[in-house]
């Protein structure tokens, strides 16, 4: 009974080890931030539109998985480019991308594994050298910088977008000119920044010497309405006034003895 027994136990001992021999042939793990396409070399090669989504998969030992990853990737160059004069700059930058993770068999089809070689750096370098010519070395330098990296992003997006990757942002992380050229742009707007401030300083001024000017005339106005308005009838009632309320006061030690030449109560205290 044994002995009937052991050819099946060494067979199945044989079977589980070739079984995972080939476990690393039979099944494949995806990721969350990867996408997976089959190329089956005895049947319709390359499915390019039946892409595998994050999970555990089993393949057939003879068809191949390539793996991918389609979460957004950041990578840096360094290249020379000639501004709209011909001056050579020097610029470093950073690329982020992502392939879009439905169409990664294209992209495998097309470009293979190496697609950002192949694909993202030339069409990079290309936008970059394009849209730096139309601009001024200063004007890369300094005011208009942002402008730039939002061009070569645009269109690079365009460029890569039809092959089914999508460039998110291209920036510019330095950029080196010649040191003369450097030094005379900087001296440049520096003496544009003093003029500026030198401006602002006028223009202070000249508020605040408008505002003195308009206070004075309104200044100059009431005393002239004042002084229309004080005539002989009304200082005498307002003297009359007056010397009413200073007889009624408990502490008044005064005289009113007749007028003033003027019209007014002529009022004689201790002095």
């Amino acid at each position: 009974m044994n002995n009937r027994r052991l050819p099946l136990i060494i067979l199945g001992i044989v079977g589980f080890i070739v079984f995972l021999a080939l476990s690393s042939s039979l099944f494949y793990t995806v990721e969350a931030a990867e996408r997976a396409v089959i190329f089956y070399p005895f049947g319709q090669g390359l499915d390019k539109d039946h892409v595998k989504t994050p999970g555990l998969h089993f393949k057939a030992p003879w068809n191949d998985a390539y793996i991918y990853r389609v979460n957004e990737t950041n990578v840096e160059d360094k290249m020379d480019v000639l501004d709209k004069s011909g001056l050579s700059i020097h610029i470093d930058m950073s690329v982020r991308f992502y392939p879009l993770p439905e169409k990664i068999g294209y992209v495998h089809e097309k470009f293979t594994r190496d697609y950002v070689n192949i694909l993202v750096f030339p069409e990079v370098r290309s936008t970059v050298r394009q849209v730096m010519g139309r601009y001024a070395a200063e004007e890369i330098y300094s005011t208009k910088r942002a402008e730039v990296e939002l061009a070569i992003t645009t269109e690079t997006e365009e460029a890569l977008g039809k092959n089914y990757v999508h460039a998110t942002a291209v920036l510019i992380r330095s950029i080196e000119l010649p040191e003369q050229i450097k030094g005379a742009i900087e001296n440049k707007l520096q003496q544009e920044q003093e003029a500026l401030a030198y401006q602002f300083r006028l223009d202070k001024e000249r508020s605040e010497a408008e505002r003195k000017r308009i206070a004075a005339e309104g200044e100059s106005r009431a005393n002239l309405i004042i002084n229309n308005s004080l005539t002989n009838s009304l200082l005498k009632m307002r003297g009359i006034e007056a010397t009413l309320e200073l007889a009624k006061s408990p502490n008044t030690k005064v005289v009113v003895i007749g007028s003033s030449k003027d019209g007014l109560p002529m009022i004689l205290g201790n002095n």
